[in-house]
This record gives structure tokens, sequence and C-alpha cells, in this order.
């Protein structure tokens, strides 16, 4: 992963500078009675639901981790993610209700609370999956992302940042687009390469590109050995609500039962996540987004996985395997059959890992990149606060992957 200092402009995005001239005005507007720019924000949870479904229906870019369904349920359980406020914009500014259509929506949390900075900025909240891109209406973009600046500058807001987007993505063109007719500029923080695939190619010219014939040979070798052991490899798609209400189980027990589960990071294990995540799936199920995907050995599933849908996209949220199985790489040999059943499904163009960057399972199987970063909105020209949040972000990056580093190094001894 790089920093901005290490990344070549994006779309034309522009870093400015930060010196202690600016640090001593910022330090003088961020006064303490403004750096918690919350007044006039509402709960996430006053928002209308079915105009949030509308309005995701009618998004200029997908985003599985902003339907309703999934960031309700993670605002309402999910251990460091509940309590998050909306920025929104109607078409009719005046009325926020069913009657008037919800064209912008951005969950949001302080940039305190998103980094321990005391500085008056709104961060997009954390859905659980890496992608934060807002919702905005196709037929009243431009207009959708001036209302949510408005929004957060009434709110005392000097700055939005934008966590986990595509840095190409059409939502975040238009938030380039404005914020140049307003004679302002993105600041890219940093940004990485994750994996996605193009679902429009057949599975086979997919992974036929993307792994040797030695590769594909030895996986095949593999699956063919764990059905003589272990009885007829299937692969089983969850779609409907007591469908998915039933494997979400057996990906929850194959989850804990790996190295996340001796860590105590599984979802199983925290009660809040746990309730989360049965809650999220059962919702989107009711609207045909939420499958989870088994793989069975005979009658013992040995891989799982939770994908989401919206609109032409889908998003793989997380892999849970039997890890007794792990000579027959269970993980990989579900995100084969994965593959098979994304391309074979006429509405999907792409399908998102929602993965981090250089993951060692999926990049080799899916060989497309989706250009993933943090971004600064600056909400007005020239200001002094903007600078001091860019240099608090930056150090505080530098210092978590020093620390990221050490972990690593620890951990491999």
């Amino acid at each position: 992963m790089r920093n901005v200092a290490e990344t070549a402009d994006i779309a034309g995005l522009s870093r400015p500078s930060v010196n202690d001239g600016e640090s001593k005005r910022a330090h003088a507007a961020a006064a303490p009675t403004q750096n918690s720019p919350r007044a006039g924000l509402k709960p996430l949870t006053s928002v209308p639901v079915e105009q949030w479904r509308n309005l995701a229906e009618r998004a200029i870019e997908p985003n599985g981790y902003y339907l309703p369904a999934w960031e309700l349920a993670v605002n309402a359980t999910a251990p460091g993610r509940t309590g998050a406020f909306a920025l929104s914009a109607w078409q009719d500014a005046s009325a926020a209700t069913e009657a008037a259509p919800l064209i912008g929506l951005l969950p949001v949390i302080s940039l305190w609370r998103a980094y321990k900075i005391p500085l008056p900025a709104w961060a997009s909240a954390s859905p659980y999956g890496t992608l934060c891109t807002p919702l905005l209406d196709r037929s009243h973009t431009d207009e959708a992302v001036r209302r949510l600046m408005k929004q957060a500058r009434a709110a005392g807001a000097r700055a939005l940042i934008l966590r986990d987007v595509s840095l190409s993505g059409t939502a975040m063109k238009a938030f380039t687009r404005v914020l140049r007719q307003e004679g302002l500029h993105p600041i890219v923080l940093h940004s990485h390469l994750r994996a996605c695939l193009d679902a429009r190619r057949p599975a086979n010219d997919v992974l036929c590109d993307a792994l040797s014939a030695k590769k594909l040979k030895e996986l095949r070798r593999q699956r063919n050995r764990l059905a003589e052991q272990h009885g007829a490899v299937r692969f089983e798609v969850a779609r409907s609500v007591d469908e998915v209400a039933e494997a979400i189980e057996i990906f929850l027990a194959l989850e804990a039962s790996g190295w996340k589960g001796e860590r105590g990071t599984a979802l199983g294990q925290d009660e809040g996540d746990l309730n989360f995540i049965r809650r999220a799936t059962r919702g989107l199920a009711e609207t045909a987004q939420c499958e989870i995907v088994t793989m069975r050995a005979g009658e013992t599933p040995v891989a799982a996985a939770v994908v989401l849908r919206h609109q032409d996209r889908a998003f793989y949220f997380k892999l849970g395997i039997d890890e007794s199985f792990s000579r027959f790489s269970p993980g990989v040999q579900l995100t084969l059959d994965l593959t098979r059943h994304l391309c074979a499904d006429a509405v999907l163009v792409t399908a998102d890992s929602t993965a981090s960057a250089h993951h060692p399972m999926i990049n080799p199987i899916w060989r497309g990149r989706l250009r993933i970063g943090d971004v600064i909105l600056p909400l007005r020209r020239n200001d002094p606060v903007v600078s001091a949040v860019h240099a608090a972000m930056k150090l505080r990056h530098g210092l978590r992957e020093v620390a990221r580093r050490a972990v690593h190094l620890i951990r491999n001894r």
C-alpha cells in the first residue's frame, strides 16, 4: 500500500501541504465548541427505509454494504460500528419525509470517533465490509453531492473523509466534478489495488488466464481426492430467507473453527457481531441481495462464504473453511465454483473481492483490479483545518503501517 506522497494524482486529485502558520490557524479554527460537527444531523435510523431502498435501486454506483438491511444491522449491534449519523440529500430540500425522494445518503461518524483526531470533520461509517461508496441518485447525482456537502457544512464540518472508495468510480468522479466547480480538490490520503472479477467473461476463460494448466490440474486432483475420501463434492447456493438463515450458521461454525476462532475475531464469537450478521443476511435475502455459498464433501460442509448483491455487482464478504481439510484447498475450491456461478449470471458485470491488498488467495484467481483509497473532501477554500486533518491522518497512517509490520514480523518468527 502506498501513501499519498508516493502515489501520483488520480483523476486530477491534489495534495495540499501544511506549514506551521496553517497549523496555528487550524488550531484556532478547531475550537472545542466546533470539533464535533454533530449539530443538525439526525441518527442513521431516522432515514425512512423505503426511501433508502428506492435510492439504492437508483444509485449511480453499487455498494452492497450501504444497503439498508445491511448497514442498519451493523449500526444496531456491531461492536464499534453503532450509532452512525446520516448525511442525507433530498430532492425537495425542505422535506426529509417519505413523500420526498431521497437522492443521496452517506452514513457518517465524527473524525474523533473514527481516528481520535479532534478536528471538525465527518468520516464515512464503517459498514464492516471495506467499501464506503455513498449512494447517489443517477438522475440527480451532482445535486445530491452538493446537498450532502451543504448539510455537512451546516453541521460545522470542514471536511468529509470518504474511506474505502473506488477512486475511479462514478461516485468519486461526481464528488471531484462538483468540488472543482467550487474551486476545491479532493485529496487522496492513500490507495491500494484489490482484486475484482469481470463476470461478463466465461468462467473457463477467467480461470485459464489466471491459473496455469499445472495449477488447475493440481486443483482437480485435490477435488477428486476429496470426493474419493469424503463423498461427492457439491456446490450449494442459499438464496431464500430460510435457506440463508440455515446456511449462515454453517458459515459461522466454519469460520470459528479456524485461525479466526483462535484469534477471537470470528463473527460468532461476539454477541453483537453475531446478531448483526444474522439480521443482515436474512434482511438482504428478503430482497434477493444475499447468497451464502457452501461446498460439501458428502454431507460435511468444508467451506462457506457470504456474498452480497447490489444491482450488477457482487461483493465477496467473508470466507470460512474447515482447516482439517486444508490439504484439499477448500477455500480455493469454493472460490473457483463461486467464479463459475457469478460468471454464469447474466445480470452481473463485476464482483468486488472487498479483500485486502495482496490477498494471497483471491489475487491470483481474480485478476481484475480496483483502486481503492481514502479521500479528504474539503468543504471550504484555503482552509487550514483541512491541511491539519491531512497532516494528522498521514501521521496516523504512517504509525499504523509501522505497527502492522512489527506485528507481521512477530507473528512470522
